[in-house]
Parts: structure tokens; C-alpha cells; sequence
């Protein structure tokens, strides 16, 4: 049987989104001199960096990049890898990024390691939010609000510049 697929947004539809959300990041975040983002592997943190790119392009804050890998089936079977010592984060404010919002399953496991350290600020950041959490987690900065029925699925293509696409399968 086929699946139909429907397209929800394009490339310069995903552009203008992660554009907006940088607004939002860098209004909330006005007063600081540096912000962290860390996105969840992979199109989490494909994600995360352009949301960089584009606040380097309108922020006068220093904005540092990293990743972060959990095994989003098993979240509990290894613990999550960072690519920055969790010490390093002490005081500062962190933005989490991921492309969807499901269940927040995912981005609730995401955001665990930062809870062993003292942060000024949490934040979080999702390209496509489905409003079917069953954790108690929401995004601060979404780029497009979506309500879907359980046997749909979003499918997000952020890996070739140009040919972006959010899918509804």
C-alpha cells in the first residue's frame, strides 16, 4: 500500500521559520553575551545550526554550536553524549534544538543531562511541534505549530541546502 505524502513546508517556508525563531531566541535572550545551542542528532542539530547561522547574522552575541546523541527508541539503554563537558555549561543560558515534537519523549531525555548543572537559563526549540505530548515538555521557540492524528507521521528533510522539506506522511 502507498502512502501519500503531503507537503507542509518547503524550503524557503523552513528558511523563513528558522529566521523567525532566531528573532524569538535573540529577543528572549537580548541581554546575554553568549548562547549556547545544542541540537539532538541529526536533523535536530541541522537544526541547531542554522539557527547559529542566523543568529550571527542578526545578534551581537557570541554563539556557540554542539550536539548532543541519545538513542531516541531507548533513551535510557546509554547515556546522552555531548560534544562540550557538561561543566562547561555552569551559568550560561542553552538553547536545545530538534526538528520535531512528537510525544516529547526525545526532548525531554534531551534536555536530562543539562539538569545536573546549575544553567542560568533552559530553552528549547523545535522546528515542527505536533501537540501530542505525553511529557511534560513544550517548546519555547517553535517554527510551525501542527496538529496531526496518531497514525500520521512528519517527515523532516533538512539535509541538502535547497531542497528542504516537512512532509506529512
Amino acid at each position: 500500500m502507498e502512502t501519500s505524502s503531503t507537503l507542509i513546508l518547503n524550503s524557503l517556508q523552513i528558511a523563513q521559520k528558522i529566521d523567525r525563531m532566531a528573532w524569538e531566541i535573540y529577543e528572549n535572550n537580548s541581554s546575554e553575551k553568549e548562547l549556547i545551542i545544542v541540537g539532538i542528532q541529526k536533523n535536530g542539530y541541522i537544526l541547531a545550526r542554522r539557527l547559529a547561522e542566523a543568529l550571527g547574522k542578526i545578534a551581537p552575541i557570541e554563539v556557540r554550536l554542539f550536539d548532543l546523541t541519545i538513542n531516541k527508541t531507548n533513551p535510557l539503554e546509554q547515556s546522552a553524549a555531548m560534544t562540550i563537558p557538561i561543566q562547561e555549561l555552569e551559568g550560561k543560558v542553552v538553547v536545545v534544538a530538534d526538528d520535531v515534537l512528537n510525544s516529547g519523549k526525545t526532548l525531554i531525555y534531551g534536555v536530562r543531562p543539562f539538569l545536573a548543572i546549575p544553567l542560568k537559563r533552559l530553552q528549547t526549540a523545535v522546528l515542527v511541534d505536533r501537540n501530542h505530548n505525553r511529557y511534560p515538555i513544550k517548546s519555547d521557540f517553535t517554527g510551525l505549530s501542527l496538529a496531526t492524528t496518531l497514525r500520521e507521521h512528519i517527515s523532516v528533510e533538512l539535509e541538502k541546502e535547497g531542497e528542504e522539506a516537512v512532509y506529512l506522511r
